[in-house]
């Protein structure tokens, strides 16, 4: 199994919105193979930004690997982009292989 997860530092008082973002999207996760489930999760806040992550369930890294380069992930990433004022930084991509 292999998880990918996105860190993203959402600006304070933009936390709903990002999340209606997400809500929003259509990911086409659940046309990919080896997709098993997705979790937005909030984190904690300070006066300057709430930490959020993805967390992306795939069967295996090759599962993972081929989705980045699929018509389904260029789909999904298509507006991914459009408000990029409540974003303190870019997002940070951490990948781990589940061991036990």
């Amino acid at each position: 199994m292999y998880i990918a997860m996105n860190r993203f530092k959402i600006k304070s008082g933009h936390e709903q919105e990002f999340i209606d973002i997400w809500k929003g999207r259509d990911s086409h996760l659940h046309t990919v193979p080896g997709f098993i489930e997705f979790h937005l999760l909030q984190g904690p806040s300070n006066d300057e930004f709430t930490l959020f992550s993805s967390h992306a369930k795939w069967a295996s890294r090759g599962d993972f690997e081929a989705w980045t380069t699929s018509e389904a992930f260029r789909k999904a990433h298509a507006n991914a982009g459009g408000r990029k004022d409540i974003y303190l930084g870019p997002p940070q991509l951490e990948c781990f292989e589940v061991v036990l």
